[in-house]
């Protein structure tokens, strides 16, 4: 057990309100009249979830990107965001900062609500967090929705985030779809809205497709099997397409797709990629090119 899964099971000790879903969702979804609040809120450190090249205005963006996407993956329309933010010491920084963030927020009709500023101390790693305020008036689908006979799918491809993050980290001014894709998550609202009325399962890839389809099947008490790892034609023209680089794909976090489950013979009322199937008994199968691969140690991204 990770020390993050260890530090979530002592907190499960608090959340004791239904809104809290017993924290094994990303969000927390609080009714309100006839409608619900969907609540979420993200974090990301220097050093940790972003490189420090890395340019502060790509770090705005994908601040709000995030947490945009667990409202995605609920169908909910955003409300408003809270901001807590360590400040830089740097207006320069600071500013270019709050100018990817209002990007993103613009874009996505997210207002700023309020917040709060904190200076750290000199040599801090920099960090920051955005609480997100959504609002469903439909169905909001769960992680824990997933049954026996629903085929499993995602709305674009995985793995082209973790190659960026290599391309960045290898070369500050690297450019070019996967460090966009690193740098820039576009999160699925569009495609969340369409999908929550008719899917069985739903969350974003924030982790990995494996470790979040494992998550997915421990939630729903189900078995299930992904057999196919779709790559973008960028990310094999980068580094092809074999096994080893489809497992790879398949444990790199960052993409904020939609992974989603509906009943056999459901069409997808978005474009989307079957990845698998969910069947009886637990845990995660791995199948590439017809063959089940042993799962490796690490199935994604964890905290400790």
């Amino acid at each position: 057990m990770s020390a993050e899964s260890r530090f979530l099971t002592l907190l499960r000790l608090l959340a004791h309100d239904p809104a809290a879903q017993g924290l094994v969702d990303d969000v927390a979804v609080l009714p309100i009249g006839s409608s619900r609040l969907i609540l979420t809120s993200d974090t990301m450190v220097e050093g940790v979830h972003y490189l420090p090249t890395d340019p502060p205005q790509d770090i705005g963006w994908k601040l709000a990107a995030v947490n945009l996407s667990d409202l995605a993956a609920k169908g909910a329309r955003p409300v408003g965001c809270l901001l807590n933010y360590a400040l830089s010491g740097d207006d320069g920084w600071d500013e270019a900062f709050i100018a990817g963030l209002g990007e993103a927020l613009d874009r996505h009709a997210m207002p700023l609500l309020g917040g709060d500023t904190v200076k750290m101390p000199a040599g801090s790693a920099r960090s920051y967090s955005l609480t997100a305020i959504g609002e469903a008036t439909g169905a909001v689908p769960t992680r824990s929705g997933a049954r026996p006979g629903d085929r499993l799918y995602v709305t674009g491809p995985v793995g082209d985030a973790g190659i960026g993050l290599t391309l960045a980290m290898a070369d500050p001014s690297a450019s070019g779809p996967l460090v966009e894709a690193y740098r820039r998550p576009r999160p699925r609202l569009a495609e969340g809205g369409l999908l929550a009325p008719v899917a069985s399962a739903m969350m974003d890839l924030s982790d990995g497709l494996l470790i979040d389809a494992s998550r997915m099947a421990q939630a729903s008490g189900v078995a299930i099997t992904i057999d196919h790892i779709p790559l973008s034609l960028a990310l094999e023209k980068v580094r092809g397409a074999s096994v080893a680089v489809q497992l790879a794909a398949a444990r790199a976090g960052d993409d904020y797709e939609l992974l989603f489950a509906l009943p056999k013979g459901a069409p997808p009322p978005v474009r989307a990629i079957p990845v698998g199937h969910v069947g009886e008994g637990s845990g995660l199968i791995l199948r590439i090119d017809g063959a089940v691969i042993p799962l490796p140690d690490s199935l994604g991204w964890e905290h400790g």
